[in-house]
């Protein structure tokens, strides 16, 4: 994967927490339960984010699990979501193949250690970001809202409309 891929995953990944946290905003009251779930969801993916992070930049892992015992409110999540984006997309931006290639030793939460290279770690947090915001898309059509359409390719046209001109 080239680092330009990955700078391309990583803003379609902050533009598509953006939107969700939008929609979520908008959220009516009647729904708390179910908004709950959806916040917890991605505390989840934030937490994760953020011990990635940690094992990224050799910094103490900032979480002993994978989630958090109480619940941010969704106005806090999101901008902890946002900083953390922002964090991603500026460490991909200083990225050189041969940093992307190595290899890191680090400890899950579980206590098992673990083994993965930069570029690895980095598509765990795409794909785990994405397979989440898809778990709250189920809980936001169960109460009959339509989640954003959370599309890479919609991104890419959105980002760069040059391309709906091939």
């Amino acid at each position: 994967m080239t680092i330009a891929t990955l700078k391309s995953l990583f803003g379609y990944k902050a533009w598509a927490n953006a939107e969700l946290f939008a929609l979520l905003a908008d959220v009516p009251a009647e729904h708390a339960g179910p908004l709950h779930a959806c916040i917890r969801t991605l505390n989840h993916v934030y937490v994760a984010d953020r011990i990635f992070r940690a094992h990224l930049s050799g910094e103490p892992r900032p979480f002993d699990a994978t989630n958090t015992q109480d619940t941010p409110s969704l106005r806090q999540l999101q901008a902890e979501v946002q900083a953390t984006d922002a964090w991603y997309l500026d460490y991909v931006s200083r990225l050189t193949e041969p940093v992307l290639a190595e290899v890191l030793d680090f400890r899950f939460t579980d206590g098992d250690n673990g083994r993965m290279s930069r570029e690895e770690m980095l598509l765990h947090i795409v794909t785990h970001g994405g397979y989440h915001r898809g778990n709250v898309g189920e809980v936001l059509q169960s109460i009959a809202i339509d989640a954003p359409r959370d599309l890479y390719t919609k991104f890419l046209h959105q980002s760069e409309p040059s391309r709906r001109g091939a």
